[in-house]
């Protein structure tokens, strides 16, 4: 059974003729004026795709878009170029003439002058000269190339997109190349780029010589001729300590190492040279000193890396705080702490039985244990099940809270303070270099913080208890866990109190840190252990309180 033809409501079909009217108006406005037919509307620029081989990043898709003509004075003119012709005098003319079939411009009262193969920088003078065999006096004239003929290439071999493009003869290779997405970076090569006409070959151009020189030949292009990408030739992978850590592309079967240099910039910290042999059955590696392997043979497939092969020679060591020597030491590789101390004269105000460490490595440690315990949380969170719709969205909302805590937990910054003061074997500690040495100040205070109502620092006082310095700051919070007090030494020692108990234990010194840590609710927090481990790890780690 055929179905009736619906009937177009009035509106529907007013709507479809505008759409219809202002469709062709437009095409019509937009149709192209000159000889040159549209160019297809630009596709993606595949080159956007991240590429380690040398020159792929010439084609994201800025060269192939059209520009204002341009000046070349070695352009010669050719079929189809317009020529802007300025006469005054006994004869006055302002045109724009095309150059014809037979390669000549026509000037009334003057005849065609053949202008074909003239280059652009003296076409002035060859129309001047042919006007003065007509006009003998009072005739001036001013001659200048108004716009490239418009020409339409074809470019192949290994590029991305084969094709036919649009252009001008003025218009540069990597124009043409970058219409067709530019040249296939792991089949094409960027060494001997050909521009064909007919069965000749007129150019072979290195894009090399504009990457590494900034040189660009200037062909100058006809319709139908044909831009052609031959395929890779041999290329060696570097890697390491260079600036241009690429893969590079070579003729013949055999590059040096000092041509390699010249285009990879080994940085300055690179002392060796590491090639890896990939031809034939076996991978050798070789290592050469680099100042010395400048005519070391590679070859197709070779893998080079830049490396520091440095033997540490000094280090540089910070002190800091109560001492009148200088703050920066610059000492030989294997120095012990016993001689730095033996340097320092602490002032009348340090407490050096109380003396600090900060070494990076311990810092770098202490952050990548913070940040397991932070993933191994996170990922309980995330792949927790529910046994219930309710408990389910009870268990998202937790979830998302405790996913805040933790980006704000991945911020927080360790110390990497090391314990050493009541070590009595310290004098024998390696330094490394970028160890900050402190030595404290006797300030007699203690430093309240956490979850109390008012953090602050309160003067020491021999007969002061834990419990007094507490409710000197107002007293804990509603979140505090009385239970897991922190008191943290001036060298770097912890001691957790449990307040809650009859007598608890843990005595304040002067200089002590007491951190009151918040509570997690066991009840409403799924994972309240691992929150809890990880609230005293930062604690330790950084001296601060991190609460909810």
């Amino acid at each position: 059974m055929k179905h009736p033809q619906a009937i177009p409501h009035p509106l529907a079909r007013w709507l479809m003729l505008l759409a219809l009217t202002v469709s062709t108006n437009a095409a019509q406005a937009q149709a192209p004026q000159a000889a040159v037919p549209a160019a297809p509307p630009a596709s993606p620029s595949v080159a956007s795709v991240p590429s380690d081989v040398m020159g792929a990043n010439l084609f994201t898709g800025a060269f192939s878009k059209q520009g204002a003509s341009h000046f070349n004075p070695d352009y010669k003119i050719g079929i189809g170029d317009q020529i802007h012709i300025r006469v005054w005098g006994a004869v006055t003319l302002d045109a724009i003439v095309p150059v014809d079939p037979r390669g000549q411009i026509f000037i009334p009262n003057a005849g065609p002058i053949g202008v074909m193969g003239v280059k652009n920088a003296e076409l002035q003078q060859h129309v001047e000269r042919a006007l003065a065999q007509t006009f003998k006096s009072n005739v001036h004239s001013y001659t200048s190339l108004a716009s490239a003929q418009p020409v339409r290439v074809f470019v192949g071999g290994f590029v991305q997109r084969p094709g036919l493009y649009n252009g001008t003869s003025l218009d540069s290779l990597l124009h043409f190349l970058d219409q067709a997405g530019g040249i296939d970076p792991e089949r094409g090569t960027f060494l001997g780029v050909q521009v064909r006409r007919g069965s000749n070959t007129r150019a072979s151009v290195s894009l090399y010589d504009f990457v590494f020189g900034g040189v660009m030949p200037l062909v100058q292009l006809a319709d139908g001729d044909v831009i052609f990408v031959p395929p890779r030739q041999s290329t060696v992978r570097v890697s390491g300590l260079a600036a241009n850590a690429k893969r590079f592309e070579f003729t013949g079967q055999q590059h040096s190492l000092g041509q390699l240099k010249a285009m990879a910039k080994p940085r300055a910290e690179a002392t060796h040279v590491r090639i890896t042999r990939n031809t034939g059955p076996v991978r050798n590696v070789e290592s050469y000193p680099l100042n010395t392997a400048t005519d070391v043979a590679l070859h197709n497939g070779d893998e080079v890396e830049f490396t520091a092969d440095k033997k540490p020679g000094t280090i540089t060591v910070r002190v800091e705080g109560e001492h009148s020597n200088p703050q920066e030491y610059v000492l030989p590789y294997g120095t012990r702490m016993r001689a730095l101390l033996d340097k320092i004269e602490p002032g009348p105000n340090a407490d050096t039985a109380s003396i600090q460490l900060f070494r990076q490595s311990v810092k770098q440690r202490q952050k990548e244990l913070l940040a397991t315990s932070l993933r191994s949380l996170e990922t309980a969170m995330l792949t927790a099940r529910s046994g219930s719709s309710d408990e389910a969205r009870l268990r998202k909302d937790e979830a998302d809270l405790t996913l805040q805590w933790i980006e704000r937990a991945k911020q927080v910054e360790p110390l990497g303070q090391v314990q050493i003061a009541q070590n009595a074997n310290k004098g024998n500690m390696l330094l490394e270099n970028g160890d900050i040495l402190r030595i404290p100040r006797n300030d007699s205070l203690v430093l309240v913080s956490g979850e109390v109502l008012f953090p602050n620092a309160v003067a020491f006082e021999p007969q002061l208890r834990l419990r007094d310095y507490i409710r000197l700051s107002g007293g804990y919070t509603q979140s505090a866990d009385a239970s897991r007090v922190v008191i943290a030494r001036r060298d770097g020692r912890f001691e957790q109190v449990d307040t809650d108990r009859w007598l608890p234990s843990g005595d304040v010194y002067a200089g002590d840190q007491v951190l009151v840590l918040p509570e997690v609710d066991e009840k409403n927090r799924q994972f309240w252990k691992d929150m809890t481990q990880i609230i005293y790890q930062i604690a330790v780690s950084a001296k601060v309180v991190f609460g909810f």
